[in-house]
């Protein structure tokens, strides 16, 4: 099968990061078993969802990995005009739910296969596919702490994710956190003898817009990136039952997207410092059994390889491009360099299509994708 024939097949598993993504596993062991290549499965710890690794050629450290996620994000409330998990073909484009982000990539990859196991490999190529990125990558650490731990580990990295086949080196990272204030309720007619969670909530969250204002000085600033500086945002907020009861309960999730030599514990521990000696003193005069929790949801190193880097130069030469950029997205890229495999980014279609209605990528990306495989089955093989 071509790379276009095994998109249509990855694109009718929906494997929307709330499902499962057992019955693509299924079928992609059952491509590989028909190639003759042994793969093993990392399950999460409900067993419902796993990781794919498998590799050919020489059983020695170093080669290429190729990496991809096999999650996607949901249609739920988006206007398309094509079924999502069903492939269509117009005018040259190719659309379906992960037709860009990033099903293209691995079909394209899958599609190689054949002609890397013709070719007299002198170094071993790795296959790398994932569950849960779309969700934090939060499925890919089981697999990197397993890679990390054998004999025989990947050199370099290629993740798939979609940038127009344009070599990137570098995204931010991003961490996710959950904070949960508990107040004391009240009939809001007294008002002061209770404590109200949103009022305090509010206060944690204009303090964080104080630290990214921080963060936006220019001082701070990394051109590379677009923008330029680390960012902070709250992002949901939950809380109260009634005007006219004093709210008991708060809850907002906030992020911060950091540069890679930003460390995004110093937030943290600025808005823990804050909760502890400023405001819970206060809330804790009116009603002791009240409360600040913070949970982290997720988090993701940044990534920056350098240019002089092996990876950066096996992509220029793959791609025959040396205008190597940043994207604003986050990726399992920073995961993998995070245990000593140097990494890029580089996959057809554009993000500009990803998670919208009507996604595609382009048949001229899928095809242009299928030549750099064979330039980099044709480096590998000396």
């Amino acid at each position: 099968m071509n790379s276009r024939e095994i998109l249509g097949k990855l694109i009718a598993f929906d494997t929307t990061s709330r499902n499962s993504n057992l019955e693509l596993m299924a079928w992609l062991q059952d491509y590989l078993n028909g190639l003759a290549i042994k793969s093993e499965l990392f399950f999460n710890d409900e067993r419902s969802k796993a990781n794919l690794y498998a590799r050919i050629g020489p059983a020695i450290s170093g080669g290429v990995m190729l990496s991809g996620h096999t999650d996607v994000v949901p249609v739920d409330g988006q206007q398309w005009t094509l079924p999502p998990f069903a492939m269509t073909e117009q005018d040259g484009k190719l659309y379906g739910r992960g037709t860009a982000d990033m099903k293209g990539f691995i079909a394209c990859v899958l599609a190689s296969l054949p002609h890397f196991l013709q070719q007299p490999l002198t170094q071993p190529l790795h296959l790398a596919l994932s569950y849960d990125e779309e969700i934090g990558c939060l499925g890919v650490p089981s697999l990197v702490k397993a890679l990390a731990g054998r004999e025989h580990k990947p050199a370099l990295c290629i993740v798939g994710e979609p940038t127009e086949l344009k070599p990137v080196i570098g995204h931010k990272g991003k961490l996710a956190m959950r904070c949960t204030v508990h107040g004391a309720p009240c009939h809001s007619a007294y008002a002061p003898s209770g404590v109200n969670a949103i009022e305090y909530a509010a206060r944690l969250i204009n303090r964080l817009g104080e630290f990214g204002e921080q963060l936006a000085q220019p001082d701070h600033h990394d051109n590379r990136f677009d923008p330029p500086y680390s960012t902070v945002q709250a992002g949901v907020i939950q809380g109260g039952s009634a005007l006219n009861i004093v709210p008991e309960h708060c809850r907002f999730d906030f992020e911060m997207r950091h540069l890679p030599q930003n460390d995004p514990q110093q937030m943290v521990e600025d808005l823990q410092g804050f909760a502890e000696n400023e405001l819970l003193p206060r809330m804790q005069a009116v009603h002791p059994q009240t409360a600040i929790d913070f949970a982290e949801l997720s988090r993701y190193p940044g990534l920056l390889t350098e240019p002089t880097s092996p990876a950066v130069q096996l992509i220029r030469l793959l791609s025959g491009r040396d205008d190597f950029a940043t994207v604003p997205f986050g990726t399992e890229g920073g995961l993998f360099d995070s245990v000593g495999i140097a990494t890029v980014v580089c996959g057809p279609g554009s993000m500009e299509q990803g998670h919208k209605a009507d996604e595609f990528v382009a048949l001229s990306e899928l095809n242009a994708c299928d030549a750099l495989l064979v330039k980099l089955a044709d480096w590998m093989s000396g």
